[in-house]
């Protein structure tokens, strides 16, 4: 069996893939991950994530600040990211957000850099990945305003939170990424939300070194256990394993596409 896989959020420039990062694209390939995305948390990092995407077959970047390192780039604006997402590697905005869970950032700050992403993305068309934790309101009315002056494409990453925001994003065509969180025991109500999400928004991703899926779970994540994720969303759908790789993968082009 030949899996088609699309990882949507990997972070291989951390530092805890520095001695064997050839090693786990190899283990990706391998196990059926034909493509992936690196995803940039900060500006500081975009040089070194845009090179592993440029070094490696099928990989594009991201460009953008994620809330927690929001504090930090308060003079963020969006010409900036806009300039930077002329590189073609370049195939969406964000990480970007809202988190509330462990403030890092005041949330004045996690507001102000996230509208900047969202005027980027709306400049760009391309799409915006989402980060919200415990901020299921405000992120819905930040969507809710901004969608209504200018649409942009929401991409709902890792999507952890309640029912309501989940109805009101899919209101507004966004798509949601599917994480080794769903194979998690005790996630009966992500996996809930999950099922609520048309077939045709739907995508994976491992978020990798975190949230490694059953029975991977304690151990450093890898794009290879998107296999994992795939297996529980097939679970989710009815699918089988293989068409719901087809699909996901199908549903990530079209999303991204400058992957395409």
């Amino acid at each position: 069996m030949t899996l088609n896989l699309f990882d949507s959020h990997v972070n291989l420039h951390g530092e805890i893939y520095e001695e064997d990062r050839s090693d786990v694209i190899f283990r990706a390939r391998e196990a059926g991950v034909s493509r992936m995305i690196g995803i940039c948390d900060e500006l500081a990092n975009f040089d070194k994530v845009r090179a592993i995407a440029n070094a490696n077959a099928n990989m594009w970047c991201t460009v953008g600040v994620h809330p927690h390192h929001a504090k930090d780039y308060l003079d963020l604006s969006a010409s900036t990211l806009v300039d930077l997402a002329q590189d073609k590697t370049v195939c969406g905005i964000g990480e970007t957000g809202l988190d509330l869970h462990y403030g890092y950032s005041p949330l004045e700050d996690q507001v102000s850099v996230f509208k900047q992403h969202i005027l980027a993305a709306q400049s760009t068309q391309l799409p915006l990945v989402i980060h919200t934790r415990e901020a299921d309101d405000l992120m819905g009315d930040i969507l809710e305003e901004e969608m209504s002056t200018h649409a942009f494409q929401p991409l709902m990453h890792c999507y952890t939170s309640g029912q309501r925001l989940a109805e009101r994003a899919i209101e507004l065509g966004a798509y949601f990424s599917v994480s080794g969180i769903a194979t998690f025991k005790k996630a009966s109500d992500v996996r809930e939300v999950i099922q609520q999400v048309p077939l045709d928004k739907i995508i994976l991703e491992t978020d990798c070194p975190y949230l490694a899926p059953t029975p991977h779970r304690g151990r450093r994540n890898e794009p290879a256990y998107l296999v994992e994720v795939c297996r529980i969303a097939s679970q989710l759908y009815g699918l089988s394993l293989e068409e719901m790789a087809t699909v996901t993968t199908e549903n990530c082009l079209r999303l991204f596409g400058r992957t395409s």
